[in-house]
């Protein structure tokens, strides 16, 4: 049996990293690539594999190479990410492919006497309508986002695999729960791209071509958070050596801005200076999602970057396929 980090109340564990061999699963990932720019910091022994090498949709591969491999710890950043349109055009995917890839590395880590899983999750999991700022506790108290309801729910079922794993077998796993992210190595695939980098991605397209209009997807109300990837990492390898608790663990940014002043950010940051037109016949997704990460700062970690700041920084080093 793995036993847990006995804590005060989960937040006053140390747990060093340094001399671990720690596997970042989902490393090409925008997520899994800043853990890894984050753990080279942190005198560990950075593991990773391909999905040419090992499948991680497959229990069989990843028991083997997690049997070969023997990590101490585990980032489990692997996962089928998409905005509304993929969500909504490939439940089967993001259902699937999702809850395959978790259980088969929780399971996997279990097996082979892990230390420390950390579990990321997304803010997605909270019900669409939940009180804000949305605090953890209101996991599983009422429907969720239909929009992106396959996801959610191949997330929810992670974060209580962690929890089982702890509460029957005293496994040291934990849950975190980012809220939108963008920064280095974002998706600007206009078909399967979240919000942010979709509308970063108009804006230099209407931008290079001289356009007079771009078109915002919905009626441009709703409100948003979002977090650059490498403050996530931070807060992550944060949680990962301090944090000890079944309790999953906001993580974001505190900054709210609504859809239509968020087009207009980026629009002056780009240097698009047309004008923009709002869809209303597309959907808006949540009204608000704010995550209340109160949590999070009494556990010692306040440390994000200002949108305007993240999306300049985004903006001057994004590379743009197909161009």
């Amino acid at each position: 049996m793995q036993m847990v980090l006995q804590t005060d109340q989960g937040n006053k564990a140390v747990f060093d990293l340094a001399g671990k061999k720690v596997y970042v699963a989902g490393y090409t990932g925008m997520v899994g690539s800043a853990l890894v720019r984050r753990l080279q910091c942190e005198q560990c022994d950075i593991l990773t594999v391909g999905r040419n090498d090992v499948d991680l949709r497959r229990q069989g591969e990843v028991e083997v190479w997690m049997a070969e491999a023997k990590p101490d710890v585990v980032f489990l950043a692997a996962a089928r990410v998409g905005g509304i349109l993929a969500n909504s055009s490939q439940p089967v995917d993001f259902l699937y492919e999702n809850l395959m890839i978790e259980a088969n590395l929780i399971h996997a880590s279990y097996q082979t006497s892990v230390k420390k899983l950390v579990f990321l999750g997304s803010t997605c999991i909270y019900p669409k309508l939940a009180p804000q700022p949305i605090s953890e506790d209101s996991l599983l108290t009422g429907p969720l986002e239909p929009t992106n309801e396959w996801y959610a729910i191949a997330k929810i079922a992670g974060i209580k695999l962690c929890q089982a794993y702890r509460a029957q077998h005293g496994c040291d796993y934990i849950s975190i729960q980012p809220t939108n992210l963008y920064g280095p190595g974002d998706n600007y695939d206009l078909q399967s791209s979240h919000v942010l980098p979709a509308l970063l991605r108009k804006a230099h397209d209407a931008r290079c071509r001289g356009s007079e209009a771009m078109e915002v997807w919905g009626s441009g109300e709703p409100l948003r958070e979002f977090l650059h990837v490498d403050d996530l990492a931070d807060a992550v390898v944060h949680l990962a050596r301090t944090y000890s608790g079944p309790k999953p663990v906001n993580v974001g940014s505190g900054e709210e801005i609504s859809i239509r002043s968020l087009a207009e950010l980026i629009c002056e940051i780009v240097g698009f200076t047309g004008n923009l037109v709002f869809d209303d016949s597309k959907p808006d997704g949540v009204p608000r999602k704010l995550a209340d990460t109160s949590f999070l700062h009494a556990l010692g970690w306040d440390r994000a970057r200002s949108i305007r700041d993240g999306i300049a920084q985004t903006y001057a080093n994004a590379i743009f396929e197909n161009e």
